[in-house]
C-alpha cells in the first residue's frame, strides 16, 4: 500500500503519525525452519533484495529461528544509518542498488537496517483487512523486541502529531506519514487512507535524457527530468549536480541501451545549455531541490540516487506540506477555547473549496483504476462499501482525439459520484453503449444485461417488454455501465417505484444545422421568460453537446401526460413569439437554422442525458448545470468536459439541487396566464 499526497492535518482523532523513511521499501518473508529458516526480502516491485542486504536477511533468520512459530509477512523500509545510528537519506543507499551478489558490498557502504511498521500475515492469517490498529497491535506483540539494532519497529503516535513533527524538523528528517487508523491494507495500491508530510522537497522523476558534458565532466553534464500529467510526460528542468565519477559511469551504461532518436516529453524538446540526447522513460531517479517555479521548473535540484522500486508511470508531481515551524507555532497558539469563542467566517462570498472534502475511499478506488490501467491489467477493484467489481481494457481509447480512455471516463465518474448518484437514484436507466469509443457505432440497450453482477439493483414491470431494467443510485451500478461502454448516463424522468409520475420534465434545446450556439442560448433567455411567467425558475444544463436544456421540477404524482402538455404549452409560447429563430416543428425539412425546443422528450420510456453526465462528443462534454447569470453572460459549451467539471464542481458546488428537492411548478398558474393573454 502507498501513501498519497493530499494534504491532512497534524491533529485528528482518526489519524496516526510515523516517520517518513528516505529507504527502500522492502517486504520481509519470513518462515521458521530448522535447521535453517527462511527469509525473502522484496521490493514494492517484486525485485528480490536480499542480496543487497545480506546482514538484514541474517539478523532475520536469527529472529525467525529463536523466536517464530508461524510465517509472518513484514512491510518495512530498509534505510541506511549514520555513525550514531539515525536514519540518512537514500542517497547512503545507492551502493546497494542493483548488487546483484553479497560478496560486492563493501566495507565503505553505509550499514543498514530494517524498519517494519506493519504485519500482512501471520501464520495462515491474511491481516490486510483488518484495520491499521489491529495490524499495529499484532505487529507491536510479535516484534516489540527483535532483539537486534539491525531490526527496528517504526514509532507511531496517535491523534496530534506535531511533536513527531517537530522532531522531524530538528533531524532532519523526510517527513511524516500519517494514517488513517481505520484503513485497511491494499497491496500495491496507493491509498489516500496514508498520506505524506514531506519537509524535504525530494521526490522521484522519470529520466528522459541527458545533455552532453563540458570541460573536464565525463560521460554527461545533466539528466533531463520529467513527470507524468494525464498520461503525458512533462518536462520539469535538469540536475547536473550530486554525481560523483562512479555514479556518472553506472548511469551512462543505463542510459546508452535506452537511447532513442525522439524527445519522450509530451512538449517540444526543451532548451537545454548542451545537446539533449533522449531516451527511453524507463529509469527513474530520487531529486532533492528547494522549491517549484512559477514556470514548474525544479529550482536548485540535486541528484540523490536511482530508483528501482518506483514504476515510471507512477511518477507525479508531489505537493509540499503546509506546516513548517512556524506554522506549527501559530498552530499551538490556538487553544481549544480560543476554537470555541471565534466568529464564524463570513461564507456568504466564499467559493465552496475542494481538497479535504474528497472522500478518501473514493480516491482508494480512482488510485486501483490509475494501476489497472496503467499495467493493462484485469480483475476486481474494491469499491468504499467493500464490494468489488470486475474492471478491464481500461486503456481503450474512447476519444481518439483527445486520447481519452475508459480509464479516464471510469475515473471522472468516480470523482464525480457524489453529484451524479443522487439525479439518477431509483430511476430506469438505458444504456447507449460505444464498444469501441465514440467513433464506433453505438447502440442502445434498455434490458438489464444477464447474468448481472450481485448488487446491481434491477425493476421488472407487469406487461412490460423488456424483462428487467437496471436502476441507478450505486456506484457499483455507474461504474458497471461505464465498464460496458455506456458513456452518458441516461435515466428516465420518473422513479422506477413509480414509472407512471415524473420527477422533472425537460425542454431541449436542439440547434439545427447551421445554428448556432449563441442562438440556442437566445432561445433558452426566452425560455426563461415564458417559465417565469408562470411562476417557475427552470435550471439550465449544457447537453454536452451541442445544445442545452432547461429542467423543472414538477409536483408529486403528475403523470406523463400532464407533464408533457405542461412542456407543449410553453414551448409554444416561446416558438410563437419567437417564430424566426424557435419552433416546435418536428418534421425536419420544415425547420431551417432554428433551435427546435423539443418537449417530446417527455415521454414515458425516453431519457436524456442527465446532469454531470458525460457525452459522446468530441470534445469529451459533460451536461453541466449553468447559472442564468452566465447564460445571460454567455457560454461556452466546450468549456464544460469531464476534464473541467470537477474543479467546478469544486468553484460552484451543486447547482442541481434545485431540480431534485426545490420547489415543484404549480401547474395550474399556466392556465392564469394563457387567460391573460
Amino acid at each position: 500500500m502507498l501513501a498519497s499526497t493530499v494534504e491532512v492535518p497534524l491533529r485528528g482523532e482518526d489519524l496516526v503519525y510515523e516517520p517518513k523513511y528516505d529507504g527502500v521499501r522492502t517486504l520481509a518473508l519470513l518462515t521458521p525452519g530448522r535447521p535453517r529458516p527462511g527469509v525473502r526480502l522484496t521490493s514494492r516491485l517484486g525485485n528480490d533484495k536480499t542480496s543487497q542486504f545480506p546482514e538484514i536477511a541474517r539478523e532475520l533468520e536469527r529472529f525467525a529461528k529463536e523466536r517464530l512459530k508461524s510465517p509472518l509477512l513484514l512491510d518495512g523500509e530498509v534505510v541506511a544509518l549514520d555513525d550514531r545510528g539515525r536514519p540518512v537519506s537514500f542517497q547512503h543507499l545507492q551502493g546497494r542498488i542493483h548488487v546483484k551478489s553479497p560478496s560486492k558490498i563493501t566495507a565503505a557502504e553505509a550499514p543498514v537496517a530494517f524498519v517494519a511498521f506493519d504485519l500482512l500475515r501471520e501464520g495462515g492469517d491474511d491481516l490486510r483487512g483488518l484495520p491499521l490498529t489491529a495490524r499495529r497491535a499484532r505487529l507491536e506483540r510479535v516484534f516489540n523486541d527483535p532483539g537486534s539494532p539491525l531490526l527496528r519497529m517504526s514509532p507511531q503516535v496517535a491523534g496530534d502529531g506535531r511533536d513527531l513533527y517537530r522532531q522531524a524538523l530538528a533531524d532532519g528528517w523526510e517527513g511524516l506519514i500519517a494514517k488513517r487508523a481505520s484503513s485497511r491494507y491494499f497491496s500495491g495500491k496507493r491509498s489516500s487512507e496514508w498520506n505524506k508530510l514531506k519537509l524535504i522537497r525530494a521526490q522521484e522523476f522519470v529520466v528522459g535524457g541527458w545533455t552532453a558534458p563540458r570541460g573536464a565532466r565525463s560521460h554527461f553534464g545533466a539528466l533531463l527530468l520529467g513527470v507524468y500529467e494525464r498520461k503525458k510526460l512533462v518536462y520539469v528542468g535538469h540536475v547536473g549536480s550530486g554525481f560523483n565519477e562512479k555514479e556518472l559511469s553506472k548511469l551512462m551504461a543505463l542510459l546508452r541501451p535506452r537511447q532513442v532518436a525522439g524527445s519522450p516529453f509530451d512538449a517540444a524538446p526543451p532548451d537545454t545549455n548542451d545537446t539533449p540526447h533522449w531516451v527511453r522513460p524507463e529509469l527513474v531517479a530520487e531529486v532533492k531541490f528547494t522549491e517549484w517555479t512559477d514556470d514548474n521548473r525544479l529550482r536548485h535540484p540535486t541528484y540523490l540516487g536511482l530508483r528501482d522500486d518506483v514504476t515510471p508511470g507512477s511518477v507525479r508531481r508531489e505537493p509540499a506540506s503546509k506546516y513548517s515551524a512556524v506554522a506549527l507555532g501559530r498552530l499551538d497558539q490556538k487553544s481549544n477555547a480560543d476554537r470555541r469563542t471565534a466568529a464564524p467566517p463570513d461564507r456568504s462570498t466564499a467559493k465552496v473549496k475542494r481538497p479535504n472534502k474528497f472522500d478518501p475511499a473514493l480516491q482508494l478506488v480512482i488510485d486501483q483504476l490509475e494501476d489497472f490501467e496503467h499495467n493493462r491489467r484485469k480483475g476486481a477493484i474494491v469499491l468504499p462499501d467493500g464490494d468489488t467489481l470486475d474492471v478491464g481494457n481500461l486503456e481503450k481509447v474512447f476519444w481518439p482525439e483527445l486520447k481519452l480512455t475508459k480509464g479516464d471516463l471510469l475515473r471522472y465518474y468516480v470523482r464525480i459520484s457524489p453529484y451524479i448518484l443522487p439525479v439518477v437514484a431509483g430511476r430506469p436507466l438505458v444504456m447507449k453503449r460505444y464498444p469501441n469509443g465514440i467513433n464506433s457505432q453505438a447502440f442502445y440497450q434498455h434490458r438489464a444485461p444477464d447474468p448481472l453482477p450481485a448488487n446491481i439493483p434491477t425493476v421488472s414491470w407487469p406487461d412490460d417488454d423488456v424483462p428487467s431494467r437496471i436502476v441507478g443510485g450505486s456506484l457499483k451500478t455507474l461504474l458497471y455501465q461505464t465498464q460496458l461502454a455506456a458513456i452518458s448516463e441516461d435515466p428516465w424522468f420518473s422513479k422506477a417505484a413509480t414509472p407512471q409520475f415524473v420527477e422533472d420534465i425537460a425542454f431541449d434545446l436542439d440547434p439545427m444545422p447551421g445554428t448556432s450556439f449563441d442562438t440556442v442560448l437566445d432561445v433558452a433567455r426566452w425560455l426563461r421568460d415564458e417559465l417565469g411567467h408562470v411562476g417557475v425558475t427552470g435550471v439550465p444544463k449544457t447537453s454536452g453537446a451541442d445544445g442545452l436544456h432547461v429542467y423543472v421540477r414538477m409536483p408529486p404524482k403528475t403523470t406523463y401526460e400532464a407533464g408533457r402538455i405542461w412542456a407543449q404549452i410553453v414551448a409554444t409560447m416561446v416558438a410563437t413569439k419567437h417564430p424566426k429563430v424557435a419552433t416546435v416543428e418536428r418534421v425536419v425539412r420544415k425547420r431551417g437554422a432554428k433551435v427546435y425546443v423539443d418537449y417530446l422528450q417527455n415521454i414515458e420510456g425516453k431519457t436524456l442525458a442527465c446532469a454531470y453526465s458525460a457525452r459522446a462528443s468530441a470534445f469529451a462534454g459533460a451536461s453541466t448545470p449553468v447559472t442564468w447569470k452566465e447564460v445571460d453572460e454567455g457560454l461556452d459549451r466546450r468549456d464544460f468536459t469531464i476534464q473541467t467539471l470537477p474543479d467546478r464542481l469544486a468553484s460552484v458546488g451543486d447547482l442541481w439541487k434545485p431540480v431534485l428537492s426545490g420547489k415543484p411548478a404549480n401547474l395550474r398558474l399556466v392556465e392564469k396566464y394563457l387567460s391573460r393573454s
